[in-house]
């Protein structure tokens, strides 16, 4: 029943006010326009779009004085949803103003969204009253981000991942809005990750779910390869079927020119590997900050700054006496070089931890540094992947030292196949990083 008011009231008003509006633009207070760019190709295409809302805003007290204006005002308040419709259509009301009076201009302004001459349109009219109807209720209101994601191509319209998410290329999901699904430099359409939550009573909110989510897939993908994945800057979201709203997510890189490209025969095996990786990485501890540093060494731009990062997560996982100690280099080839390359990597990852002096001094850049920076990526993934899958345990140095003292002593392991002795694994635990 307070619903039915609720939209008899705001009838009755979008109708008075359809009157008011053209009748001020009649007068001579012109309706404002802005100049948007849109198109695909490199040839973009501009055209000029009504700046309604600040039309309304701006006679908001001739509004104010319709006789349908308090009904409508008061069916609105009584409902208790003004916070979460203005939420939805991204609209934060001013300090000291009404949040009601802001609902009812908003409402307004998507009642007349394609419309210069204010005439009233029943269609539209449907239109932003379902807007408003699915914020109203709680369970309608499913919340859909799309966020595009750089380094990460796919072959199919759609990848399910699970927990809400999936991938999607732009130029089969229609949904999204064109800025994300035609955002490529060269034109082509971009691959998407939609995440779909519904709320939660209780719980932080649609909106940091996703943000945790998009957070955990893109380490997820980071461990899964070693490509340059990222999110651009900006996502889209939106409840229900309201209009899609920008999303800062900050942080992103450029576009990157190489993507992974993921067969329909991969699907299953990234899909086991992200739902492995979600549900066995560390929440706390050294093993958690070390893999939080690995993701900020990837959204590095600079080799140089990549460097720090990186060996920052190294010392806390093989290096807990200090970087004095000097014995993160050699822990490190003991887990991930065969023993006849041990020394030969020991020297590479001294030489890179003595790089980082020349990068704070800013002295001219290595020739070796890129490389010396790729391998210590490259290991330190390794290293938390296997951790994530199961394969490691987070005694690393314990480990670590076993393997070294095991070389100071000279034991060598027996040949495979000599009897009476059971065959023993090598020291790398590069292996087992496809195993999920």
């Amino acid at each position: 029943m307070a619903l039915r008011q609720l939209r008899s009231a705001l009838h009755a008003f979008t109708r008075e006010a359809a009157w008011q509006l053209a009748s001020n633009a009649g007068e001579g207070d012109d309706l404002p326009f802005e100049v948007i760019e849109s198109g695909r190709g490199v040839s973009p295409l501009y055209c000029y779009r009504p700046l309604t809302s600040d039309f309304i805003d701006a006679h908001g007290s001739a509004l104010s004085q319709l006789p349908g204006y308090l009904p409508a005002a008061h069916a609105l308040a009584a409902t208790g949803g003004v916070d979460d419709y203005l939420a939805a259509q991204g609209v934060a009301p001013e300090a000291g103003r009404d949040g009601t009076e802001a609902a009812l201009h908003c409402f307004l302004a998507r009642a007349f969204s394609e419309s210069i001459d204010f005439v009233f349109d029943e269609r539209l009219f449907d239109r932003a009253w379902l807007e408003l109807e699915q914020t109203l209720d709680v369970e309608q209101g499913e919340q859909t981000t799309v966020a595009v994601l750089y380094g990460l191509e796919i072959a199919s319209p759609e990848v399910p991942l699970g927990d809400g998410l999936m991938l999607a290329r732009g130029d089969d999901f229609e949904e999204a809005p064109d800025a994300a699904r035609w955002s490529r430099l060269d034109g082509a359409p971009q691959t998407l990750v939609v995440a779909s939550f519904d709320p939660v009573p209780g719980d932080a909110g649609a909106i940091h779910r996703t943000r945790t989510a998009l957070r955990r897939l893109l380490t997820g993908l980071r461990l899964y390869d070693d490509g340059r994945f990222a999110f651009g800057s900006l996502a889209w979201t939106r409840v229900g079927v309201a209009p899609w709203q920008p999303l800062a997510l900050g942080g992103a890189q450029d576009q990157v020119a190489a993507a992974l490209l993921i067969e329909p025969a991969q699907e299953d095996e990234l899909r086991a590997f992200l739902s492995l990786v979600g549900r066995r990485s560390p929440q706390e501890g050294t093993m958690a900050w070390a893999l939080r540093r690995f993701d900020m060494a990837s959204e590095r731009l600079l080799p140089g700054e990549e460097l720090t990062d990186l060996l920052l997560a190294l010392r806390a996982l093989l290096e807990p006496e200090g970087p004095a100690s000097g014995r993160m280099a050699g822990r490190l080839a003991a887990l991930c070089a065969e023993p006849d390359e041990r020394a030969a990597m020991t020297a590479r990852v001294a030489q890179a931890a003595a790089l980082e002096h020349a990068v704070i001094e800013g002295e001219p850049v290595d020739a070796q540094l890129e490389a010396r920076v790729a391998e210590l990526s490259s290991h330190l993934r390794s290293l938390l992947r296997d951790r994530c899958c199961g394969h490691l345990e987070d005694d690393l140095v314990g480990l670590a030292d076993a393997i070294l003292l095991e070389d100071a002593e000279g034991l060598r392991r027996p040949a495979h196949g000599d009897p009476g002795l059971p065959d023993e694994p090598s020291g790398s635990f590069e292996a087992f990083g496809s195993s999920y």
